[in-house]
């Protein structure tokens, strides 16, 4: 980059550095944010293909999967990595709908690219984008039907429209009835609204035994063992201690040193540390525990007593797993024992040690209204229980969702269709060349029900057509793709739904990278060499 000064040219910007303006800019990053939305089209709906992803190790993981595909493929392109950041944006505002929201955008900037080259400003294409979004989001909201968050039918539809993929189809009426029982278990009511915290539910994998095994476990798993082998392994009408400070005798914070001259004052010093330890086993005796989850070290003498007492301990316990054992049995974390009280102990039906796989794991089961509980996924090989789980945490965030915004859109396509015809209604009465911009805004959205009838091996233009044909009369609202019979259908009555929030996020993401990328005219790339190579 440089200017002329009386003819001679004043260099601006460091030798090596790649600059691109005006159309070849726009172009060029219109090209890679398409890249990225085609790299992930084909895995949209029930009959999506799946990707193989190997990274930089060799490890493999096989997906279908929008977000997972984003974060583990290493892009370069910036405006590329604007796409991946709206997957991102959408994994963490709704869990779902990333592979919709990316392939929205990139159709929104192929349709803009065919009006830029038409001589429209990209400025007129954004501004009748964002009008488009905005009558977009009032569309929706009439078109949605308001739902019982205590219907349970409703919400296991919704959990199963998430999963609807090849690889758990035998057994997705079992994932959907765990993810809609393990959400509506965390819930808590403050006030008016609903609370829903994900992390509450702990998701624990395991290689063996088939995805029908998999379960949820109304308390905790701790992937730990019991500390000493004379405990009781398994024991009923638990009452449960969790205790943040270390079954061991103090060191003082000091150097110090003790002289013993005879044989009897090393046994009288040993006995003070066992009386010290005793004291603290014979303390939490006389409260009533039964059970011991401490978060750091535990003494082999102390070990010694707690077994003569039969309390179960498992020591070095994670800080995430104590808060979550609280949260389902009720107990408070105590810093010192002296200081616990029978109020302090939580209770639990069952806490029991369980070899799963080759290893020993902690069941804390069978609480009373816990607000914090596990899924043990079950699976023959790994890359089945990876994907089971991409599928779960899909599945919670949907169900989420619809409870905290209670409202339904039928799936298939059958909303975006709906919403592109309405749209084109409603470009009429802007006119001008915002009214094109509208226009194509209305046509991206149809990518959608074309992709799901492309990757089921059907013919897009004319289910297309008889699509937009259904819903020109007035109870044609709800129909999008039957995927298995390539016709188009009812999607409520099919029970293929999803939540308002995850469409309302996934086109407002789309809409707002796609107008990012459309006013960037001007690209200037730093030189590869960076200070210090050039030393």
């Amino acid at each position: 980059m440089c200017a002329q000064l009386s003819g001679v040219p004043i260099i601006i910007l460091k030798e090596g550095t790649e600059r691109k303006q005006g159309k070849d800019a726009q172009k060029n990053n219109i090209a890679a944010a398409k890249a990225v939305a085609e790299a992930v089209r084909t895995t949209l709906g029930p009959k999506g293909m799946d990707k193989m992803l190997v990274d930089s190790l060799g490890d493999v993981t096989i997906t279908n999967d929008g977000a997972t595909i984003l974060d583990t493929i290493d892009i370069e392109h910036p405006a590329a990595k604007m796409i991946v950041e709206v997957a991102k944006t959408q994994d963490d505002k709704v869990g779902d709908g990333t592979t919709t929201s990316v392939i929205i955008s990139g159709e929104l900037l192929n349709l803009a690219q065919e009006l830029m080259d038409q001589s429209v400003h990209p400025t007129i294409i954004i501004r009748g984008y964002r009008k488009a979004l905005v009558k977009s989001k009032e569309i929706l909201k009439e078109l949605a039907t308001k739902i019982d968050i205590n219907d349970k039918e409703t919400l296991l539809k919704v959990a199963g429209t998430s999963m609807n993929s090849k690889l758990i189809t035998g057994v997705k009426s079992h994932f959907a009835d765990i993810a809609v029982k393990a959400v509506n278990q965390i819930k808590e009511k403050r006030g008016e609204r609903i609370l829903i915290d994900l992390d509450q539910i702990q998701m624990i994998k395991k290689e063996g035994k088939s995805l029908i095994d998999t379960k949820i476990i109304d308390g905790i798993i701790v992937d730990k063992e019991i500390v000493h082998p004379m405990m009781p392994k398994s024991l009923k009408d638990a009452k449960v201690a969790l205790i943040n400070s270390s079954l061991e005798v103090q060191k003082t914070e000091f150097d110090a040193e003790i002289r013993i001259q005879t044989p009897d004052q090393i046994n009288k010093f040993l006995e003070e540390e066992a009386k010290m330890l005793k004291s603290r086993v014979n303390k939490l005796k006389e409260v009533g525990v039964n059970v011991v989850f401490c978060q750091k070290g535990v003494d082999d003498k102390a070990q010694n007593f707690l077994a003569q007492e039969n309390i179960i301990t498992i020591r070095r316990v994670k800080r995430s797993d104590m808060e979550k054992l609280a949260r389902a049995t009720n107990a408070k974390i105590v810093n010192n024992i002296f200081d616990i009280s029978a109020a302090d102990l939580g209770k639990a039906g069952k806490v029991e040690e369980k070899k799963i796989g080759d290893e020993n794991m902690i069941f804390v089961s069978e609480c009373i209204d816990p607000k914090a509980v596990s899924i043990l996924i079950r699976a023959g090989i790994e890359h089945v229980v990876d994907e089971a789980e991409r599928m779960f945490d899909d599945a919670l965030s949907v169900v989420k969702a619809v409870i905290e915004l209670p409202y339904i859109l039928p799936g298939g396509g059958a909303s975006e269709i709906e919403l592109a015809k309405r749209l084109r209604a409603y470009a009429r009465s802007i006119g001008g060349r915002e009214q094109l911009a509208i226009e194509i805004y209305a046509t991206a959205l149809e990518i959608i029900p074309k992709t799901l009838v492309e990757n089921a091996g059907y013919n897009p233009v004319d289910l297309i057509v008889e699509l937009r044909s259904k819903h020109e009369s007035d109870e044609g609202n709800a129909y999008g793709i039957n995927i298995d019979t390539g016709k188009p259908d009812d999607m409520m009555k099919l029970g293929v739904i999803e939540p308002l929030m995850v469409l309302t996020q996934a086109i407002q993401s789309a809409t707002e990278v796609a107008s990012m990328i459309l006013k960037i005219d001007d690209v200037i790339a730093a030189s590869g060499l960076s200070k210090h190579s050039e030393d």
